[in-house]
């Protein structure tokens, strides 16, 4: 190799060291505050079971009710196609998807829920059944990827109760036989920040008091006040949310209902794609960028029951909130029917096999420095292959054909769509 040509410059070394000493500080802040994508799976919805309803079955149950509403009201691709508006291409494969899914995993994430949803007589009771079975379910393989509850709030009127759900709940778990990887633990209506830090501090005095690593326990925050997007003081509440739980958010989920009847929109125009439930999600989208904290839509109370008809014009309105919702990156929402299953499946699928090709495409151009019609960034090669990696875990695509297109293996998928734990800039072997 010939001798490197020496360059002019006028600046002495100590200049960058200098520089570069002074933002040492920023440096630190930069990987505590926005570490990045955790590059675990997120489940693509979340299911809310009262407390008291909840039951050993309740998994296999709405997947078998799903199945059933199928059966009824769509009872082949054809029809189903129809009624969602899915090109030919698509159909088939979508359908056959969505059965399979609902055969296999019908619930990706389920919440037992002590707050809205529940109006049992025997709470203390409830929280302990809800570990057994929660337990029990994981040991024995029926359980959903995720599971948890949602306690009682932090506001004075039930925040004892609250902490003693919590507690029964997560000291039932520990007697069964220790906390699960899949448990999520959801706390509503948060206003203030200082109920984020409760909610850690809380935390903390269980971890020490089962022995349990420090920061074991993550949990969500739900937005459902206006109070938490905008505070008194005109700063976005939702950031300063994010920092109070010192590293334990997990998500943030946007409760359509009661954060529309705060802002005083009325019943019928209470929706997801309300305009200010998108101010409410892009602040909320912005406020998580980087952190690791992953945003959830709400959900939909139009319910597919009833008549075809009704059904189906119940299901047009639920797929076409969740390709919404997908299309602005909120990969996940909240489902509150057995029938809402098969149109959540079908947005979600659609969505990931409308574009994989494309994306495969061009990620493997980008890796194989080949080139084409989009010139692509390390950043965007991330976005693709988080876009195909989505798509693998939540039964959309095939790992195989993903492969095929693309050259690369899951672990390649996984270094190019997690900072931490691949350089982005490096092409993948």
């Amino acid at each position: 190799m010939g001798q490197q040509e020496k360059v002019a410059t006028s600046l002495a070394g100590a200049v960058s060291e200098g520089i570069s000493a002074s933002l040492v500080p920023v440096d630190e802040e930069l990987t505590r505050r926005y570490p990045g994508d955790p590059g675990t799976r997120q489940p693509v919805h979340t299911v809310y079971v009262p407390g008291d309803v909840f039951a050993a079955d309740t998994v296999r149950s709405w997947g078998d009710q799903a199945l059933a509403a199928l059966d009824e009201h769509a009872p082949d691709a054809a029809s189903f196609a129809a009624v969602l508006g899915l090109s030919d291409d698509l159909a088939g494969p979508v359908y056959d998807r969505v059965r399979a899914k609902l055969e296999r995993e019908p619930i990706e994430d389920l919440r037992v829920d002590f707050e809205d949803g529940y109006s049992g007589k025997d709470e203390d009771a409830d929280a302990a059944r809800a570990a057994r079975l929660i337990s029990e379910a994981y040991a024995n393989g029926t359980a959903a990827p995720y599971m948890g509850i949602r306690m009682k709030c932090m506001e004075a009127a039930v925040r004892d109760r609250g902490i003693r759900t919590l507690d029964i709940f997560l000291t039932g778990l520990m007697e069964a036989g220790g906390l699960p990887d899949g448990l999520v633990l959801t706390l509503p209506k948060v206003t203030y920040p200082e109920q984020v830090t409760a909610m850690v501090r809380l935390l903390e005095e269980f971890e020490k008091a089962r022995g349990l690593d420090a920061g074991r326990i993550g949990f969500e925050i739900q937005i459902e006040t206006s109070q938490s997007i905008l505070a008194a003081d005109g700063t976005a509440a939702v950031a300063r949310m994010i920092d109070a739980a010192e590293g334990r958010a997990t998500g943030l989920h946007y409760g359509t209902f009661d954060y529309s009847a705060c802002l005083g929109v009325s019943a019928a125009y209470q929706a997801s794609d309300h305009p200010a439930a998108d101010h409410a999600k892009a602040i909320m989208q912005v406020a998580a960028a980087g952190t690791g904290v992953r945003v959830s839509d709400g959900s939909t109370n139009v319910l597919p029951v009833g008549s075809t008809e009704h059904v189906h014009e119940a299901w047009r309105l639920h797929y076409g909130l969740t390709r919404r919702a997908l299309a602005r990156a909120y990969y996940q929402g909240w489902d509150m029917h057995p029938a809402h299953i098969p149109t959540r499946y079908a947005a979600v699928f659609a969505f990931y096999r409308e574009g994989y090709e494309q994306a495969a495409a061009r990620l493997a151009a980008y890796v194989n420095h080949a080139g084409g019609d989009v010139m692509d960034e390390p950043a965007t090669a991330k976005a693709l292959s988080g876009y195909l990696l989505r798509g693998i875990d939540c039964g959309a695509l095939d790992t195989a054909e993903v492969a095929r297109l693309t050259g690369l293996t899951r672990a390649d998928l996984d270094g190019f769509s997690s900072p931490r734990r691949g350089d982005l800039t490096a092409t993948a072997q």
